[in-house]
């Protein structure tokens, strides 16, 4: 099973991204990203151990449901 989260080809981007670059993505501060997963109203997101990770198409669909 291939881990999306290794280096990729250029000019691909990898699906899963960490909160750092989940927040590179929205253009929003990584505190806001921890604000609003704290009350539940920031783009879906889960954790593998201990990191917080976000799919990318679901940032996408997040941002598409609030314009």
């Amino acid at each position: 099973m291939p881990d999306h989260t290794v280096d990729h080809a250029v000019g691909q981007q990898p699906d899963l991204l960490t909160i750092s670059e989940a927040a590179e993505v929205l253009r929003a501060p990584v505190a806001t990203l921890r604000y609003w997963r704290h009350l539940g109203t920031g783009p879906r997101s889960f954790r593998r151990g201990r990191r917080v990770l976000y799919r990318r198409e679901d940032l996408y669909a997040w941002v598409d449901a609030r314009r």
